[in-house]
């Protein structure tokens, strides 16, 4: 005789995402990668190897680059969470974003959300980072089209026009 499967016990979370509070019960397995995607409809957080390794799914939790892939949304009641969807602030794009599209340090677009977000929380901290602290920021992100060297030269546009974490302009 053949048994259903386990049905995971559900947990209540409280997440801020973009700012923006939601109440959430999901069960204990349940990702913050598939939370984000399919529970707040937020696509920009990238789906990619579900293994840690690519960076794709990187948002911030409490402002620090986290692997939404590896991080079960259970564990997180109460965090604040920004996602690339939330990184503007408002319309337009802020001044790392726009760095990157002006350098072409986002052709496919497929790695840019992750990237983003980790050099982010980069400028939050350390607001004119040398080429080797930009590197670091950048190390657990795959990228097959830049090369990366359009990405640290797009860091590098943002900081000499103002800053990139948050600002517009």
């Amino acid at each position: 005789m053949e048994r259903p499967p386990p049905t995971a016990s559900l947990h209540r979370v409280r997440l801020a995402v973009n700012g923006e509070e939601h109440l959430l019960e999901v069960p204990g397995t349940r990702t913050l990668l598939e939370v984000l995607r399919e529970d707040l409809g937020l696509p920009g957080t990238r789906h990619g190897c579900d293994l840690g390794e690519c960076g794709a799914c990187t948002v911030l939790v409490g402002g620090e680059p986290t692997l939404s892939c590896l991080t079960l949304a259970a564990t997180l009641d109460g965090a604040s969470i920004s996602t690339v969807e939330g990184l503007a602030g408002g319309p337009g794009l802020n001044r790392l974003q726009r760095a990157f599209a002006e350098a072409g340090a986002s052709q496919c677009g497929y790695c840019t959300p992750g990237l983003l977000m980790g050099l982010e929380s980069l400028l939050a901290r350390v607001p004119s980072p040398s080429r080797e602290q930009v590197r670091e920021a950048i190390s657990g992100n795959l990228c097959r089209c830049t090369g990366y060297a359009a990405v640290v030269r797009a860091v590098e546009d943002a900081v000499a026009a103002g800053g990139g974490a948050g600002g517009e302009g």
